[in-house]
């Protein structure tokens, strides 16, 4: 008789041959159903094979209802599993199909199961991945205050200018409200420019103009927060430390600025140090 620690193992480990097998067979079948969600999107193929889809479907559905359940039972901890990220995403890859059955269209819903295959770097335990993936979410932690203050003033800017549109252009150019404004602003600034809305007179052409430079101007601004933080993080992680007193120095030296101790490239040093 199988026992439950073995289940566990298989379902929750990648360290045993038979748990990397279920994890890749999982990700084909996760892939094979959000491919079944987009074919079903496609008017032709629905009317043809609508009812293979459908019957396709609920087999993906009852395979990922029967393993959330198995993961339920032999997980140790089941409900701190169950408002886990992974328990949430678990749910959500079945729950769709069965809100189907009482509201129309949400059976769409289930292409958000290929969240699931955030897995493949446990999986195959891709530890440059995840290493990088740590450092990338470091930084945007890092930046999140200089990037709200800059959506910030983004979204004062549209405000004003929108206002200033609406009121130079009127109704007639098809600037009904400050909102409408706000959002040819918007889109203007952004450089997407759908074109259903369009200045006609000299001063809402030479606003605009003005717009679409400062939305050229401020695209890099983002990538430029986030990519200082990751360069400072960088630098920080391969500082040289003495090893007498952890003094740090430049990356460039070659002696201690402090002591005069030889020094070597090792960051760990200031890990095991904020550690004690």
């Amino acid at each position: 008789m199988i026992s439950k620690r073995h289940v566990f193992e298989v379902i929750f480990g990648t360290s045993t041959k038979e748990g990397k097998r279920f994890d890749e067979l999982l990700l084909y079948i996760i892939l094979a159903s959000v491919a079944v969600v987009v074919l079903n999107s496609v008017p032709i193929l629905r009317e043809k094979l609508g009812t293979l889809f459908i019957v396709l479907e609920w087999i993906f559905t009852i395979i990922f209802t029967v393993e959330y359940f198995i993961r339920i039972y032999v997980v140790p901890h089941r409900w701190r599993y169950v408002f886990s990220f992974w328990g949430v995403i678990d749910v959500i890859s079945f729950l769709p199909t069965y809100l189907s059955l009482f509201i129309p269209g949400y059976n769409y819903l289930i292409i958000l199961r290929i969240i699931r295959l955030l897995r493949v770097f446990q999986i195959f335990a891709l530890p440059n991945f995840l290493r990088e993936s740590k450092a990338l979410y470091s930084a945007l932690r890092s930046s999140i205050y200089k990037i709200s203050i800059f959506l910030l003033l983004i979204l004062i800017i549209v405000i004003v200018l929108g206002t200033i549109m609406y009121i130079v252009e009127g109704e007639i150019s098809g600037f009904s409200s400050i909102p409408q404004g706000v959002y040819w602003a918007i889109i203007t600034i952004t450089t997407v420019g759908y074109g259903d809305i369009v200045p006609t007179t000299v001063l809402g052409k030479f606003i605009s103009s003005f717009i679409m430079l400062i939305g050229y101007s401020i695209i890099a601004v983002p990538t430029g927060i986030i990519t200082f933080e990751l360069s400072k993080k960088k630098e920080h992680a391969h500082r040289f430390y003495c090893k007498s007193f952890h003094h740090q120095n430049p990356t460039d030296s070659t002696f201690c600025n402090q002591c005069g101790m030889l020094l070597t490239d090792h960051s760990t040093e200031e890990t095991n140090n904020n550690g004690k």
